[in-house]
């Protein structure tokens, strides 16, 4: 679900973020991006990636400001969902460089990663992809678990998210009992709830009406906003987009700027 490192790694020594998450030296604003931009907190220089004989990044380049909200669009098989994973140490490239606040992601060994994505990031699927046997609050809890926290807190605090994103009274129903919105909803504050420098959403509508996919994109950005979160959400659909502050298009595996998009508060 994740591709988190179950293995017990330790989060890295170092003071803690607001909500307890580890936050390292690294945390501080990367310096200016190639085009001059300041602020830049995640990075793919001139990435290639390719599935045996069939590429699917062909020197994609791409720079996110923190605190923004960026929208990767494209059709299918264009290769923004390998960009997202690239951008989240999920894959590491076949050459090129990938960078999260100032330091590169793509040479770290892959306990590294797993950690950073456990402890930085926060991920939202097209299918929510909650745990079947664990209720809505400990599916939300979970990332707070395996970054070490206890119990009761880690519940304590999923539950404050029920209330904002309108699912009071679901904390106890397991992923069946919800429906598509509710159950994407859970997922939403599963990929928030630790305060992530970075949330990575790979079509998050996808599976949703069009009335519950709004209320999910009005809801994710108004969160992220408030609790200063930078997004990267992959959609090919322009209404999700429409709540991004910027979009790229990723096409035959490189990626362009159009002008940006204006955002929807």
């Amino acid at each position: 679900m994740y591709s988190l490192n179950d293995s017990g790694t330790d989060p890295p020594a170092g003071r803690l973020r607001e909500g307890g998450v580890p936050m390292t030296a690294e945390s501080t604003p990367a310096g200016p991006t190639p085009d001059g931009s300041a602020g830049c907190v995640i990075e793919a220089r001139d990435v290639v990636k390719s599935f045996g004989q069939t590429p699917a990044l062909r020197g994609a380049s791409v720079s996110v400001a923190r605190g923004e909200i960026l929208a990767v669009m494209g059709p299918s098989g264009s290769g923004k969902s390998t960009l997202l994973h690239c951008l989240a140490g999920i894959l590491v490239p076949d050459s090129g460089q990938v960078s999260f606040a100032g330091r590169r992601i793509d040479s770290l060994r892959e306990n590294e990663r797993s950690a950073l994505r456990r402890d930085r990031f926060g991920f939202v699927f097209q299918f929510g992809q909650l745990v079947p046997e664990l209720t809505a609050e400990e599916n939300v809890a979970l990332p707070l678990l395996l970054a070490g926290a206890r119990r009761t807190e880690a519940l304590a605090r999923a539950r404050e998210w029920f209330g904002r994103l309108g699912l009071d009274g679901l904390e106890t129903h397991r992923s069946g009992e919800m429906s598509g919105g509710q159950a994407q909803r859970v997922a939403l504050a599963r990929g928030l709830v630790a305060s992530p420098e970075v949330l990575f959403a790979d079509e998050p509508t996808g599976s949703l009406d069009s009335l519950a996919g709004e209320q999910v994109m009005s809801l994710l950005s108004a969160a992220a906003r408030d609790q200063g979160t930078t997004v990267v959400v992959v959609t090919h659909e322009p209404r999700v987009a429409a709540y991004a502050d910027r979009k790229v298009i990723v096409r035959d595996g490189t990626a362009t700027s159009p002008a940006p998009a204006g955002a929807v508060s």
